[in-house]
């Protein structure tokens, strides 16, 4: 049995759970290494079984972990795996109630005819807040290639190119140096749109004075990277780099300060005390950042709302931003393990306030 999924089993055992069926795509990874999109690990005290169609079990002989056992399933799934439930004579299965639809669940409670459901939280996502080594040198290859982008696209910001054309050509550089796609729709937002803190790029040409706010990730093997800079084209006025410094002040207070043993609240804080000092408290209208691995967005969170404590090899976004509606916005994005004295910086990309 794999180190994921005994963890797994030990945490099932300590709530009572025997059997649990995984249908969430970054836990059913998670687990067992399957990239395909088609799948569903089921977890017994017998045994493990991947069930997956016709079209993936050739790939999931080739790709799943040890002591998982590959089933072709037939159509509906439901079919089969009543099969196996009752071959195992499962009796209560647990399933991941904050991923399946209520039309799946009445599709189980018809098709699973002796078995009882019970729904269950994310165990996995759980699991997976805690990196091992091998999800961090992942995670940092991914981090480097929008650390590049970040970098080359620098190159092509000026008068005139609209903010989507930027993003295409973000995306097309991330994908020729490796990833399989990008994390999120690319934000770019220029001038007074800076201030959107989601602005998706837009038909907008960028002006001469305009901050420039970039918001990007690639995906790499599975793992998902998410940096932001603000840059200005031309010369920056006064008030930018007023507002600029306030924010990366912020961002590198945060850095810091954060450490195993704060809770989300108390990280977010060290960043947002700096700014709410300033007179800008509300402007900075999110959290401070988030988990991000398998999905860009995951568990902890840091915001005023969250008191989950930090534990050593979570890796969490740390990302202040100040937005002035008809004006502009500057929001400054690293990704950092945390540490039991302290984090550690993933993003490499410079964070002067570059003027192109």
């Amino acid at each position: 049995m794999n180190n994921r999924l005994k963890k797994l089993n030990d945490i099932m055992k300590e709530k009572g759970i025997s059997s649990l069926l995984v249908t969430k795509p970054e836990n059913r990874r998670y687990l067992t290494g399957f990239t395909g999109t088609s799948g569903y690990l089921l977890i017994t005290p017998q045994k493990n079984i991947f069930l997956t169609d016709f079209r993936y079990v050739e790939q999931a002989n080739e790709e799943i972990y040890e002591g998982i056992e590959v089933v072709k399933h037939e159509f509906p799934m439901t079919k089969t795996l009543n099969e196996i439930l009752g071959d195992l004579n499962v009796s209560t299965l647990y399933f991941e109630k904050n991923y399946i639809t209520y039309e799946t669940y009445e599709e189980y409670q018809q098709k699973l005819s002796n078995t009882t459901l019970q729904p269950s939280v994310d165990l996995v996502s759980e699991i997976r807040k805690i990196k091992d080594e091998d999800e961090i040198d992942t995670l940092k290859e991914a981090i480097k290639i929008s650390d590049e982008a970040f970098l080359h696209i620098v190159n092509f910001i000026e008068e005139g190119v609209t903010e989507r054309e930027l993003s295409l050509e973000m995306e097309h550089f991330m994908k020729e140096k490796g990833a399989e796609k990008v994390s999120f729709d690319i934000i770019v937002a220029s001038g007074e749109r800076s201030a959107l803190p989601h602005g998706v790029a837009s038909e907008k040409k960028i002006k001469n004075g305009d901050f420039v706010k970039m918001d990007l990730g690639a995906c790499y093997k599975g793992y998902c990277s998410d940096i932001t800079r603000t840059v200005v084209l031309g010369e920056a006025t006064e008030e930018q780099r007023k507002i600029y410094e306030m924010v990366l002040q912020a961002q590198m207070n945060a850095i810091r300060s954060i450490k195993a043993g704060m809770t989300g609240k108390e990280a977010d804080e060290t960043a947002r005390c700096i700014i709410h000092k300033e007179g800008y408290g509300d402007k900075f209208g999110h959290g401070l950042g988030h988990g991000v691995g398998l999905e860009v967005h995951e568990s902890p969170r840091l915001s005023p709302n969250h008191e989950e404590t930090l534990k050593p090899g979570m890796t969490v976004t740390v990302e202040p931003g100040v937005y002035l509606p008809g004006w502009g916005g500057v929001r400054i994005e690293d990704i950092i393990v945390v540490k039991e004295n302290g984090c550690e910086v993933l993003t490499q990309a410079t964070k002067d306030l570059l003027e192109i």
